[in-house]
């Protein structure tokens, strides 16, 4: 059963861009935009995935550049590179 679905106040520029992509890839803007709700409706929240992570313990409270330069580390161990 498919329903109706209204949006008001899109800017015009939003809407010529999208109709533009539409007639690139020959669908119409209404195809076009229930294929972007579709795929949009399959991808997990911010809340799930954040939940996932929890799940998984793949959360660490260490900042983030000390994370990029311990795994840079590791791989250029693994690559036998000494950056030092």
């Amino acid at each position: 059963m498919s329903v109706l679905i209204q949006i008001r106040d899109v800017d015009e520029g939003v809407r010529d861009r999208l109709k533009g992509r539409a007639a690139e890839e020959g669908v119409s803007l209404n195809t076009l935009l229930r294929q972007l709700l579709e795929r949009e409706s399959l991808l997990p929240s911010r809340a799930d995935v954040l939940a996932r992570l929890r799940e998984r313990g793949d959360l660490v409270d260490a900042p983030s550049v000390d994370l990029v330069w311990n795994t840079r580390e590791e791989r250029d161990a693994d690559l036998g590179l000494d950056r030092r």
